[in-house]
């Protein structure tokens, strides 16, 4: 049964049964929505009836009862947690999430050459989807924290691994209540473990900056500088508005959104691209070419040459077609509802098949083939009109409606300067002889679809300038 609960199962179902699946898990009524007729009544026409977020026992308990962005119901502290986390880390006006993303991914050729160096023969492969993870990892870390430096960084990416487990971790007192107590005390252990780990550190770097007393109302301040506003308050809480109240868990569950959440989607984004372009390498000649007529080969690329490179953001598009982020968009409806004729119960869970609707043949033409001229203005551009915002039903990399990604933006140009840098800097081989037809692109099933195996590949460097 779990097989089929994955992006791939539910979109296999939805070729034999259609594009609306009513299933029962137990005391859950949940919905698979795989077509763009259906996911258009659920992310645009009854939005708000389809606003609310499902969460699981260890979801609940790991995002401090909800209250984060991700997991919160829609409302007035929900818009307001979203409209704060917008201004405080997405906003171009907040100078150090941005210069965070140029001077990490801007190193990101020469981590690369780095590693290579390290090889214990010229040659050899270096582990590319490790590099861009870590990398990434460091990025967010320095976005959320404004950390000048990479102390503590491989302490919390060992919390990050065990918290992102626990994260996607059921319990049968899910979907049967009567059965709650089985094994159950292992279960919160195990929570309680996870989610301590990351209080401490959380914890620890708002009392640093405490001490520093970072002005909260700065343009350039961080999250953890809103600890201010808790603490100052009797409570621990601080008026948003004049309806909501902010708490240092607030804060956490924040930071805690951004760097479960950062790390794992764009390092993953960028690992398909690298990825789907060794398998085609045509694609990669082609950006390559680009590349060279546009930046040359005697200087690195910076992020404003990248408005000047119309097919990377056509590889980027592709990618994101082809391996959604979230592949499965979890939703829950807040009052009964009807889609198209269906009934859907309020609480009802709705699974918006992200991956089975950017592949959808009444939609795409060749949806399974990697094809980023599809997005090329001029003969070949039969997708050029889509864009990444989500008004387009056919392609939702990053959702539609109010629950749709809040930091597309700053996730696409992070991909769009990694992948750049990548292409640029090196020519790449696959190890051991290995032909791009032969190379693995089977997927993960989670929260996010990551590659299964690492891609290992073979860099030489490219350049006649230094990194």
């Amino acid at each position: 049964m779990a097989d089929h609960l994955t992006h791939r199962g539910l979109a296999a179902l939805a070729k034999q049964y259609g594009g609306l699946l009513h299933l029962r898990l137990g005391r859950l009524h949940v919905f698979s929505v795989s077509t763009p007729e259906y996911a258009r009544e659920v992310l645009q026409a009854q939005d708000g009836a389809f606003s609310n977020r499902p969460a699981t026992i260890a979801v609940v308990y790991l995002t401090y009862g909800r209250s984060d962005i991700s997991f919160a119901h829609n409302g007035a502290f929900w818009r307001q947690m979203r409209k704060l986390c917008v201004t405080k880390l997405f906003s171009r006006q907040r100078a150090e999430t941005w210069l965070a993303v140029h001077e990490g991914y801007g190193g990101l050729a020469r981590a690369v050459a780095a590693a290579s160096a390290r090889g214990t023969t010229a040659g050899q492969a270096v582990n590319l989807g490790e590099l861009i993870f870590n990398l990434t990892v460091s990025v967010i870390f320095r976005a959320a924290f404004s950390a000048r430096d990479e102390e503590g960084l491989d302490e919390f990416i060992a919390i990050l691994r065990v918290f992102s487990r626990q994260f996607e971790a059921s319990h049968i007192g899910y979907f049967f209540p009567w059965l709650s107590w089985m094994h159950r005390r292992g279960f919160n252990r195990r929570l309680q473990s996870a989610r301590g780990a990351l209080d401490r550190f959380i914890d620890k770097i708002i009392h640093d900056h405490m001490t520093r007393r970072r002005n909260p109302a700065d343009a350039d301040a961080d999250l953890t500088a809103l600890a201010f506003f808790a603490e100052g308050n009797p409570p621990g809480a601080v008026d948003l508005d004049e309806t909501v109240r902010l708490t240092r868990d607030n804060i956490k569950a924040m930071i805690m959104d951004m760097l479960f959440g950062g790390p794992e989607t764009v390092a993953s984004t960028t690992e398909w691209a690298m990825a789907e372009m060794m398998r085609n390498p045509d694609n990669l000649v082609r950006f390559q070419r680009e590349l060279a007529d546009v930046v040359g080969l005697d200087r690195t690329v910076n992020e404003s040459d990248l408005k000047e490179l119309p097919f990377l953001r056509c590889v980027v598009k592709e990618t994101l077609r082809m391996h959604p982020p979230i592949p499965l968009l979890l939703h829950e409806t807040a009052k009964d509802c009807v889609v198209l004729g269906y009934s859907a119960p309020k609480g009802s869970r709705v699974v918006v098949n992200v991956w089975a609707i950017n592949r959808g043949l009444q939609s795409w033409k060749e949806p399974d083939a990697f094809r980023p001229a599809r997005f090329m203005a001029g003969g070949e551009g039969e997708a050029v009109a889509l864009d990444l915002k989500g008004s387009c039903i056919e392609f939702l990399p990053f959702g539609s409606g109010r629950r749709s990604c809040p930091a597309r933006g700053l996730a696409q140009h992070a991909v769009e300067f990694a992948v750049a840098q990548l292409a640029h800097g090196f020519s790449w081989e696959l190890p051991g002889g290995m032909k791009p037809a032969e190379l693995d692109m089977a997927d993960v099933a989670g929260l996010t679809a990551p590659r299964a195996t690492r891609l290992c590949v073979v860099p030489t460097p490219r350049l006649t300038c230094a990194l």
